[in-house]
């Protein structure tokens, strides 16, 4: 099989907002690590999170341990997502929408959010995110969305395509793992989690190439000492 080079110097995590603890198998798991599998048969690095193992602290700060909490692991996960070019957020569907877990996520990497790069832009600036949703009742699209938007509130590049899932029929019945689902074999979900995982280390790549996002127009601090890079606001002007 041929590879890209450029994606070889990638690195890529993926949180699992699964509500189970290792070892117990997740459905989730069994389909991103087919996006897993394929980044890293061209050569990407790649990093699985299971986030209930881990004792991330509920909060928007930082470091929640400054805030009450005797313990708090999501400073040095934080870490493991600065470095990383490529994060992919995947978890289940419950009540046709993301697990508590994702969600929690989704607040930490809010609360890293005003947080800045080396070029002075906010921290997420030139990276790129994705999701993987799995379940066997509907809303996947309705979780994608969620995360889709959040992610790129906060900074991350979305490239098209950037979501894939599988649900089974609709209404309760067989998970992605389980005998006979049909889910390893469907056609739909094989070309989703395909293009998604080729559309994220090909727009990782570009951005690495281009050493990310120009950081014109949008450096915060630049912006509070009154740099409004061209921005002409009407309330200001001086009558003629």
């Amino acid at each position: 099989m041929s590879t890209n080079q450029a994606f070889s110097n990638l690195s890529a995590v993926f949180f699992n907002g699964t509500l189970k603890r290792s070892p117990e198998v997740s459905n989730t798991e069994g389909l991103l690590r087919r996006s897993m599998q394929l980044m890293e048969q061209h050569g990407v690095t790649t990093e699985l999170i299971r986030t209930i193992d881990h004792k991330i602290a509920t909060g928007i700060q930082p470091d929640m341990c400054e805030h009450g909490w005797e313990i708090d692991e999501w400073p040095n996960l934080f870490e493991k997502v600065k470095e990383a070019d490529i994060v992919v957020l995947c978890g289940p569907i419950w009540l046709g929408d993301n697990s508590s877990e994702t969600k929690k996520l989704i607040e930490r990497f809010y609360a890293n959010s005003a947080m800045t790069n080396d070029k002075g832009q906010y921290v997420y600036y030139g990276k790129v995110g994705g999701c993987i949703i799995t379940g066997n009742e509907d809303g996947i699209k309705h979780c994608a969305m969620n995360i889709l938007y959040s992610l790129q509130h906060v900074g991350f590049t979305i490239p098209p395509q950037a979501d894939a899932g599988w649900i089974g029929p609709v209404g309760p019945g067989p998970s992605y793992l389980d005998e006979k689902s049909g889910g390893p074999e469907n056609d739909f979900t094989n070309r989703n989690i395909t293009f998604m995982t080729y559309n994220l280390m090909h727009t990782a790549a570009m951005l690495r190439a281009q050493g990310g996002v120009p950081a014109e127009g949008n450096v915060p601090d630049k912006w509070q000492k009154g740099n409004e890079f061209s921005f002409d606001n009407p309330e200001y002007r001086t009558a003629m």
